[in-house]
């Protein structure tokens, strides 16, 4: 699949066509108030192009998950509400427990060029999330063309992501999937060397695909955070009661192997800080010592990176062109234990190298350290975009027309 060669938005001729736009609003809710906008903003280009070339525009998402049933606290009324106002027009919010019902057919039918509805959760529907025909067509039926723009959603074979797709006679990427595709895409086909990977969080089981594939691609490949601890005993190391995947011991061994084989340099922890027992709650005030990677006391565990490694990744990440950074170093939403990963985000927002950042924890990572706005680009989807680093082909890509 030649990810680089779909059509854009730009590609097709919206001007008084029904275009339905697919997009992640997937957003954190309390009380009905939405706490966290970054998925409506990163919307609104699309949304603008669209509207400024005279489509109606037709929006679609799913939030949460309702199971297949109509309930009011997964509602996108909110969302309505939130886009009218960073749009400053009025979102017209079609409340169809069905999607696609009278109230939807209706406020479809009645819009003039540049205006934009919003149509109910998809997932209220049970066929959503089963790709089943029916509400593909269904959704099919209210446009001319089909727009997708929810990356977050892309690794998902949905019918509003992909089912749709073979109803409408021309689909495309919105503009925040053709940039995650732009950025993710080259970084891991065609990176800038040298190309630093640095991994993190806590499983290794979540991460053995993207280790595997980005053995094949990376020159650096930096482990930090939970999964380090088996590869630490993978070298024989003792880790005391610090997170550890006793069934990927042997992997990553022949992982290490590996990367020397091939010339890829693996580089874990030196140095580790640990305490006695995980923090609770998280955020709670915690005693911590800094050891060697290869002294963590049996009766302790590892909750980050210590300070020389800190440095050890931060002065890899200064040589690299292109960084790919995907999973925290440590319990970062812990202050005391927020140190490798503050380190390595830091490293990130000095260099001049393209920095990507694949979603998920790091993302709310940067973005709560407050580093952002210097990063190159920060995905929507870490799902997503842990398949996409894996080397998997995206359904929600993969249904669009070819340019």
């Amino acid at each position: 699949m030649n990810i680089l060669n779909k059509k854009t938005v730009e590609d097709l001729q919206v001007a008084g066509k029904r275009v339905l736009v697919r997009c992640d609003f997937n957003v954190p809710l309390k009380n009905g108030v939405i706490t966290d906008e970054n998925r409506i903003v990163a919307a609104l280009p699309t949304i603008k192009y669209l509207m400024d070339q005279g489509a109606k525009v037709i929006l679609c998402s799913h939030l949460g998950k309702p199971k297949g049933e109509p309930k009011p606290e997964f509602s996108l009324a909110p969302v309505a509400v939130r886009l009218s106002e960073k749009l400053g027009c009025k979102v017209v919010f079609a409340a169809d427990d069905e999607v696609v019902g009278a109230n939807a057919r209706k406020a479809v039918d009645a819009m003039k060029d540049g205006e934009i509805v919003l149509l109910q959760n998809t997932r209220y529907r049970a066929e959503e999330t089963k790709n089943g025909e029916a509400f593909s067509r269904d959704l099919a039926s209210l446009c001319d063309l089909f727009v997708n723009d929810a990356f977050g959603a892309a690794h998902r074979a949905h019918c509003s992501t992909v089912g749709v797709a073979s109803f409408v006679e021309e689909s495309a990427n919105g503009y925040l999937m053709a940039k995650e595709i732009q950025f993710l895409g080259n970084a891991v086909e065609n990176p800038v060397r040298p190309f630093v990977t640095i991994l993190g969080g806590a499983k290794v089981a979540d991460k053995l695909n993207v280790i595997e594939n980005l053995l094949n691609k990376a020159d650096t490949l930096i482990i930090g955070g939970g999964m380090a601890y088996t590869f630490l005993a993978a070298k024989g190391y003792s880790v005391g009661t610090s997170l550890l995947d006793s069934e990927k011991i042997d992997y990553c061994r022949e992982m290490l192997a590996r990367a020397e084989q091939k010339g890829v340099k693996l580089l874990l922890p030196v140095d580790c800080k640990i305490a006695k027992e995980f923090p609770n709650p998280i955020d709670a005030p915690i005693d911590v010592q800094v050891v060697a990677a290869d002294a963590i006391p049996a009766d302790m565990m590892s909750l980050d990176i210590g300070p020389k490694t800190a440095e050890l990744y931060a002065n890899e990440v200064k040589s690299a062109n292109t960084v790919v950074w995907n999973g925290p170093m440590g319990v970062f939403e812990n202050p005391i234990l927020a140190e490798g990963t503050i380190a390595v985000a830091k490293a990130l927002a000095e260099t001049d190298a393209t920095t990507i950042i694949g979603g998920g924890d790091s993302a709310a990572a940067v973005n709560t350290l407050g580093f952002g706005d210097k990063m190159s680009h920060i995905s929507t989807g870490g799902g997503a975009s842990l398949e996409f680093l894996e080397g998997k082909e995206l359904p929600g890509i993969v249904a669009m027309s070819d340019k």
